[in-house]
């Protein structure tokens, strides 16, 4: 990409202050309305971290790793729609972000991402704790930069948060070797109004006569479909999208990042589709006429099968904000290329009912004859019984993190959603460690909302370390450990794939979560009966400050519905419903 800043700054000299690098730093990230960075220190990002001690208005927290900072970040910016902001020093510090960096850019999350490196004089010559971050992040940053001088500072941090978080929003990197941040330099605020970037189209205007064609289709359509995806909820769409629907009464499904922003309440909603979607949703895209993909990219976890996948449709609509996904996967007939709120406000001016009266009576006795149902007992503690109960006592409105597996799909399945940013999850990526950590992020984000971090026993391991900062700063983080002492998801796919070959899976060895929390400072709870679990959660919610609750579950537990890679969306295994 090539940058052309049009910061202007006509206030001369004597009017201006002589501030390090650093120093710059800090003010241009309070200028973008940064109002906490999470972050771990380094020698080479040490002039930053010494400037803080000038800023008392600048917020740090300081996690016990820089994956757990770069998820605070993620969590805080996929909860309220800002830019998220993590500072490593270099080297391992800046190569500990990767796995976070690429979290991110699968799902779409604005952060902009500060590393340090070695001084000027020294890079390309192996110094200590050097390491080209930006060659190793390329393939995973919407775009990086390295500073060499600090004068371009201003311009490029503002740039940075510009990228991030317009069009298809994604992870930026600012490389800033050490002697840079200790450079001095006169400064007076920019005019970001005047911000400008070459070859940059954040974000182009919809076609109306797309727009046209995909009105004119749905009048057409007697069995449509929306997939709604996490697009919407990125682009603020969720009321817009809800007029659609109840314009031209097209049942819809969602994917797993696009859960909350379409009312699960809401009588055409079929819940999730895909790999472990309901039956209704994935039966409903293999019998339509017409697909309408709005902020989904079709990925294999939502399509499965490709050449299988919607055979009936006659019409298979994309709106997306970003061209390169339109037709990636599936052929697409009907484009909608920009804002999804834009897109659908225009379309909304036009919308009119499809012929669906018979097929959303059809779904709607799929809904009754095949809901989403588990094998409940009155001896063992179902996860699916936790969720429900969780789900119960929060009305739907809580932020909900989650790490990645079995629990992961029992949240998708059995905790309804009200509001649009009420799940913070990986869906992309797939990464483990990332539920508790967001949750903090999350937290800080929303000081006056419920967020509750729902984990298994092996991912709350790979960042259990960041429990110090929820006691220490008072982060009141409700973390539940859905323990099955077993690698669930992976023992799942073991035993149906695999002919019950198991192959280190078992975590019997994991240590005792209530008294991991305790050592932190943190109160811990334990249930095993859905006694228990009911005094035990409620005395959660009670309690001021974090809190970690434990249940155990057993380990053979499965998700279904589940639809195994390679086949069609309508070859769902129901498990104990078959």
């Amino acid at each position: 990409m090539e940058e052309v800043s049009m910061f202007t700054n006509k206030t001369d000299q004597t009017s201006q202050d002589l501030l390090s690098g650093s120093e710059v730093l800090l003010r241009c990230l309070l200028m973008e309305g940064t109002d906490c960075v999470f972050g771990y220190p380094g020698g080479n990002v040490l002039y930053i971290y010494d400037a803080m001690v000038s800023h008392p208005d600048f917020k740090h927290i300081l996690t016990r790793h820089e994956q757990g900072a770069i998820h605070a970040a993620d969590g805080y910016a996929r909860s309220t729609g800002k830019t998220g902001v993590c500072i490593a020093t270099s080297g391992p510090g800046a190569t500990n972000l990767v796995t976070g960096i690429a979290t991110a850019y699968m799902d779409s999350v604005p952060l902009v991402i500060i590393t340090g490196n070695v001084p000027t004089t020294v890079i390309g010559t192996d110094a200590f704790q050097e390491a080209d971050i930006i060659s190793i992040t390329m393939p995973i940053t919407k775009h990086s930069y390295s500073v060499r001088d600090v004068h371009d500072l201003p311009r490029i941090i503002h740039e940075a948060f510009y990228i991030a978080s317009t069009g298809r929003k994604g992870p930026v990197l600012i490389d800033i070797p050490k002697d840079v941040s200790n450079h001095k330099m006169y400064y007076a605020p920019s005019n970001k109004l005047n911000l400008h970037l070459q070859g940059y189209r954040a974000t182009p205007s919809p076609d109306p006569t797309e727009i046209d064609k995909l009105i004119q289709a749905i009048a057409e359509s007697e069995k449509p479909v929306i997939i709604a995806g996490g697009g919407v909820v990125y682009s603020n769409a969720s009321d817009e999208l809800l007029k659609f629907v109840n314009l031209t009464k097209i049942p819809v499904t969602t994917t797993l990042l696009g859960l909350g922003g379409f009312p699960s309440a809401h009588d055409l909603w079929l819940g999730m589709l895909g790999h472990h979607g309901t039956y209704t949703a994935n039966m409903a895209i293999q019998n339509a006429d017409l697909i309408l993909s709005i902020g989904s990219r079709f990925d294999d976890r939502v399509t499965m099968k490709v050449d299988g996948f919607a055979p009936k449709a006659k019409w298979i609509a994309h709106i997306d904000i970003d061209p390169a996904e339109i037709g990636k996967i599936i052929k697409t007939d009907i484009a909608c290329v920009g804002d999804i709120k834009a897109v659908l406000e225009y379309a909304n001016t036009k919308a009119k009912p499809s012929k669906s009266s018979s097929w959303i009576s059809n779904i709607q006795e799929n809904k009754s004859m095949y809901p989403l149902r588990y094998k409940d007992s009155d001896t063992e503690l179902k996860p699916q019984f936790v969720l429900e109960m969780i789900h119960s006592t929060t009305g739907g409105n809580a932020i909900i993190t989650t790490d990645v597996g079995q629990h992961q799909m029992w949240v998708a399945q059995f905790y309804k959603f009200n509001h649009s940013r009420s799940l913070v999850t990986s869906g992309g990526s797939g990464t483990m460690g990332f539920g508790f950590p967001s949750a903090i992020g999350a937290q800080v984000g929303n000081p006056n909302r419920l967020v509750i971090s729902i984990n298994g026993d092996g991912g709350m391991q790979m960042c259990a370390q960041e429990m110090a900062i929820c006691s220490i700063n008072n982060i009141p983080v409700k973390i539940v450990v859905i323990n099955n002492q077993v690698l669930g998801m992976v023992r799942q796919q073991q035993e149906i794939i695999y002919e019950s070959r198991y192959s280190q899976i078992d975590l019997a060895g994991s240590p005792d979560f209530v008294k991991l929390a305790e050592a932190y400072g943190v109160k811990g709870l334990r249930a095993s009966t859905k006694a228990e679990a009911h005094h035990i959660w409620q005395e959660a919610l009670e309690t001021p400050g974090p809190v970690l609750v434990e249940f155990v579950v057993p380990r053979e537990e499965n998700v279904y519905p589940m639809v195994l890679g390679g086949t069609t969306l309508d070859q769902l295994i129901m498990g104990d419903f078959e």
